[in-house]
């Protein structure tokens, strides 16, 4: 084998070791998105439902509740590569070849928390829910009676049971049969809801649909006698308010988030140790459910931390954890949560957003 073809040779393997490398240096965009995109989204999913769980658990202590928005999500990638390559023949006997290379690699997220203070805050946490908001999710088909249980606080003056401290009250006897009525009402297909115009204004109606059954009609009835409604009129307009105006109105009064998250806080399992030191209040009323559904949410606390949660925090040397065998609970820690994202209008409320550089 001749000097020439040895160094051509040893020419061709450097070229290629130093392609390869270079290449490796290349498009690492692509390769980062599957595993930015779950990675983030679990992460903040995560910590939501603490930070949720966590305020509701203050505001049982008396506590200021404290939420942080995550705003933006920016997270760089940097990967830099550098080569030398050399080569030199010492005689017609041999040849020398030299190469080199550097790596250097970053990873720099950088994530923005926004409080809500101020009027934010009122908006989101203070203010009732709108009630066309509550008649969209009936609408969409939710049931009727799971979604007035969580936010309606009285419909036409039945009162539904109320958890918090400064407000707590149980369940009107006619409260629970009302909802009952109304479910199966809606699952037979009459109860129904529209939009019209009035006074330059969207209204929401609400009407009962006749059925052929004859059981239909007589809780339809019955619903009418409850509210103190026109059994005459087809359609009754829905306010919000305590107490209708007419026979031909329907007045329900919605329940703010902040509410909502006091009735949770309810249902905690708090120890009778906190109770008697004054820590926190005592609940007064049923923490079952003295409406005769089943129990909307269960929030266990204990000394150590739980080994199968849904959710759990840790406050005051306790934790607080949803058990994750339990649906009834998960279902409605996650509808709050939902109700929470619906409160948050204008055009300053935007979801987080996630950019990723990858030069």
């Amino acid at each position: 084998m001749n000097t020439r073809y040895c160094r051509n040779r040893k020419i061709q393997i450097l070229l290629i070791l130093m392609f390869l490398l270079i290449s490796a240096c290349t498009a690492i965009g692509p390769s980062t998105v599957a595993r930015d995109r779950f990675d983030y989204v679990n992460a903040v999913s995560d910590s939501w439902k603490r930070q949720m769980l966590l305020n509701v658990v203050k505001l049982r202590y008396y506590d200021t509740p404290v939420f942080l928005e995550v705003a933006s999500i920016i997270n760089q990638y940097s990967l830099e590569g550098e080569v030398n390559l050399g080569a030199s023949w010492l005689d017609a006997d041999g040849a020398g070849g030299l190469i080199g290379g550097t790596g250097r690699y970053a990873d720099r997220p950088t994530i923005t928390y926004a409080p809500l203070t101020g009027e934010k805050f009122a908006r989101n946490l203070m203010t009732p829910i709108p009630v066309r908001a509550v008649l969209h999710l009936v609408q969409a088909g939710y049931p009727v009676e799971y979604v007035f249980r969580i936010i309606v606080q009285s419909i036409n003056g039945v009162e539904n049971r109320f958890g918090g401290q400064l407000m707590q009250r149980d369940a009107d006897p006619d409260f629970a049969e009302l909802l009952t009525l109304m479910g199966q009402i809606q699952r037979s297909g009459g109860l129904g809801m529209r939009a019209r115009d009035a006074d330059d204004e969207k209204t929401v109606v609400m009407f009962f649909r006749g059925a052929k059954e004859a059981a239909i009609e007589r809780e339809i009835e019955s619903v009418g006698r409850i509210l103190g409604i026109d059994p005459d009129a087809e359609s009754f307009d829905i306010v919000y308010g305590s107490i209708p105006s007419s026979d031909r109105e329907i007045a329900i009064e919605t329940r703010s988030i902040l509410q909502i998250l006091a009735e949770m806080g309810s249902r905690i399992d708090i120890s009778q140790k906190d109770i008697d030191e004054g820590r926190t209040y005592r609940s007064t009323i049923d923490t079952t459910d003295s409406t005769g559904f089943h129990e909307l949410i269960r929030i266990h606390s204990a000394a150590a931390r739980p080994k199968d949660a849904y959710v759990a925090v840790s406050y005051r040397g306790q934790w607080y954890w949803i058990d994750d065998r339990k649906v009834a609970s998960k279902r409605t820690f996650a509808f709050v949560m939902l109700l929470f994202s619906l409160t948050e209008t204008g055009d300053d409320q935007r979801a987080p957003i996630v950019t990723v550089p990858t030069n």
